[in-house]
């Protein structure tokens, strides 16, 4: 009877033993997830290898999350990383009012007001916030969503309240902005299009940062940055460019947030901007 025992015994222990392996193999923690890679195509033979090395390599070592946007008409090439994640836009959101503007007074066959090119001159050129907060309100959010309908920028979502810099953006969209106002369309017109990359490039000397980073000496720029702090995510710092010139017609989307300072997030998109620019020169045309 003590032999039965012992041998029912050591049947449980087995088992339970059994039952601990099993349990401890099933709640091993799953292994963490890559982190998104960056992804590039090109028509020129190397180039989106080439992109894709430097890209990665440029933000190996950078802390925060960011996302980016590359497309250059000239070889066919695009470069995106975490094309839709979505961060508060900031004052890059102010290219989109102002495409929403002249979107708007095309529908009504009519030009700018005087109030209105001055106000889009200051929210452009100088980032002026009071400037734009007076366009959002004039616009108001049915027309902002026409818009976006129209550009199929399905992806962004205007912020409540009158917070514009809460607006939701992705990369995705922010390409498709760009793409419309440098390429005719039946969205913007020529005009239009014409007047916010002169905008754009009468941007004040101090906020020239970001994707113009190491930009080739004849290509022309046309640049809007956005900068913000909240308590969640530290810093959002984006910058979205065109370039044209040196044999290349392109756009360059950085979005970035969980950044310590403002200047960290700068570094950051000016170290993707400059292999951008880079690879794009040493590809030629």
């Amino acid at each position: 009877m003590t032999h039965g025992i012992s041998r029912r015994a050591r049947l449980l222990a087995a088992g339970l033993t059994a039952g601990v392996l099993v349990t401890g193999v099933a709640a091993a923690a799953p292994a963490a997830a890559a982190p998104p890679a960056v992804v590039c195509s090109s028509a020129k033979a190397g180039l989106a290898a080439k992109l894709q090395k430097d890209i990665t390599a440029a933000l190996a070592t950078r802390k925060g999350t960011v996302a980016v946007g590359l497309h250059d008409r000239t070889t066919k090439t695009t470069c995106t990383l975490r094309a839709s994640t979505a961060y508060d836009s900031a004052s890059v959101v102010k290219v989109t009012v102002l495409a929403a503007l002249l979107w708007d007074a095309k529908k009504h066959n009519r030009t700018l007001t005087a109030t209105e090119s001055s106000l889009a001159k200051a929210m452009i050129t100088k980032s002026d916030n009071a400037a734009t907060s007076k366009l959002w309100k004039q616009l108001g959010l049915t027309k902002i969503k026409g818009f976006l309908a129209a550009a199929k920028m399905t992806q962004t979502k205007p912020g409540a309240n009158g917070y514009w810099g809460l607006t939701q953006i992705t990369v995705t969209d922010e390409q498709k902005l760009l793409q419309l106002i440098t390429a005719k369309n039946a969205v913007l017109s020529d005009n239009a299009r014409a007047y916010t990359l002169k905008l754009m490039n009468q941007v004040v000397a101090a906020q020239r940062w970001g994707t113009p980073y190491g930009k080739p000496a004849n290509a022309t720029l046309h640049v809007k940055n956005g900068w913000l702090q909240r308590s969640t995510n530290g810093w959002r710092v984006h910058s979205v460019g065109t370039f044209d010139g040196n044999g290349h017609n392109y756009m360059i989307t950085v979005l970035t947030h969980g950044n310590s300072t403002m200047n960290y997030g700068i570094t950051t998109i000016q170290g993707v901007a400059k292999v951008i620019h880079k690879d794009l020169v040493a590809a030629g045309g």
